[in-house]
């Protein structure tokens, strides 16, 4: 008995070293493709967050015209935003997905790749489906299984250039639920693309605290993201699908002036309200307060030697003012870069857009968004 123990001791000691190699690999190749993703910028309501994914609909809401439009700004990645149910939807094709959607998606994944453009597929699903995620484990096993597909459908891209985001804001709020889930989806992936890069995220809603919560995965080959939208309170006043107390709120400025008029305060519709309120000129937010929680996220990134991005950022424009914008904007593009961080810009033309698209004419673009990105004016 002692025999056979030492014997397989000594195999997994043997072992260990090829593991580690491995994942000493993986780890060069994600550093290496990071770099394609350092300016990008997000592709949303088009292929997921919407209820009508019909060709219609998709075919005019953006086309090549746009992902041109994207590469000449200077964006060097999109980010994909794909739903996983119309890809599930009967009638499925030969490769087990609904084979319409598919060649839509193609269509863009192949013109965004022939404009030079990488792209990140992201998994994102609406809020039920997440849900089913979270508590039952056949609901986990079934996007696995469409992950398989769709992976191994990607992976005959460049994998240089074609990212595979595990799942947008998981939702979900245990960390040890989260890295089981996580675990068995990248390992589908990594079934059918054993060369393209993955991407992670932590629980939650992929804030920075969330990646800082997370131990890395074991596949070495894998960039971890996170988003940020700090403080809500400015990026999403106005916003009447987020807190209620941000349905209330216009006008606030960035950075925070010396006092908030009362004007701004009597927006609050009770006292909870104005506390969280009159807080964001008590803490002061600026460029510095901004940097100091990037460095958190390029911290946990350099103590587990692993690449970090920021695949979302931005401020919904409808009640904010220009400037104020443009000023936030500025300040977490220049935060990230200070620390080395890529980012993908939310988004492209819906309400936190760099451009303005209405009624199926060409896309109008907001120069001082486009600025304060770093980008340039085509």
């Amino acid at each position: 008995m002692r025999l056979r123990l030492c014997f397989a001791a000594t195999l997994l000691l043997l072992a260990l070293p090829a593991v580690a190699q491995d994942r000493s690999a993986g780890l060069r190749t994600a550093f290496s493709r990071a770099q394609h993703l350092r300016h990008g910028i997000n592709a949303s309501l088009w292929f997921a967050q919407v209820q009508d994914y019909s060709a219609a609909r998709t075919n005019r809401f953006n086309d090549a015209a746009d992902i041109a439009l994207m590469a000449r700004m200077g964006f060097d990645n999109v980010r994909l935003c794909v739903d996983p149910a119309p890809l599930e939807q009967q009638p499925l094709g030969p490769e087990g997905m609904n084979a319409d959607f598919l060649q839509r998606l193609d269509r863009a994944v192949d013109t965004m790749l022939a404009d030079g453009l990488s792209v990140q597929l992201s998994m994102f699903p609406d809020e039920g489906y997440k849900t089913q995620i979270n508590d039952t484990d056949e609901a986990v096993n079934r996007l696995a299984a469409l992950w398989r597909r769709l992976a191994a459908h990607y992976a005959t891209r460049d994998p240089e250039r074609m990212f595979f985001e595990i799942l947008n804001e998981p939702e979900v709020f245990s960390t040890r639920r989260w890295t089981e889930i996580q675990e068995q989806l990248a390992a589908a992936i990594r079934k059918s693309a054993p060369r393209n890069t993955i991407i992670a995220t932590g629980p939650g809603y992929s804030n920075v605290d969330d990646l800082e919560g997370m131990h890395p995965l074991a596949d070495g080959n894998v960039i971890y993201t996170f988003h940020f939208y700090e403080p809500h309170l400015f990026t999403h006043q106005g916003a009447t699908w987020a807190e209620p107390l941000f349905w209330y709120t216009h006008g606030i400025p960035y950075p925070a002036s010396a006092n908030p008029t009362p004007e701004i305060l009597a927006e609050a519709p009770d006292w909870m309200g104005w506390i969280e309120l009159r807080s964001y000129w008590w803490v002061h937010w600026d460029a510095a307060h901004i940097r100091r929680l990037i460095d958190e996220a390029a911290a946990w990134s350099h103590k587990n030697n692993v690449p970090v991005i920021c695949d979302e950022f931005g401020v919904y424009r409808d009640h904010v003012d220009a400037v104020s914008r443009t000023n936030w904007l500025r300040d977490v593009r220049a935060a990230l870069e200070a620390d080395g961080i890529g980012w993908t810009a939310w988004d492209y033309c819906s309400g936190f857009g760099v451009v303005w698209k209405q009624d199926n004419k060409p896309a109008k673009v907001d120069a001082q968004v486009v600025a304060a990105l770093g980008m340039k004016l085509p």
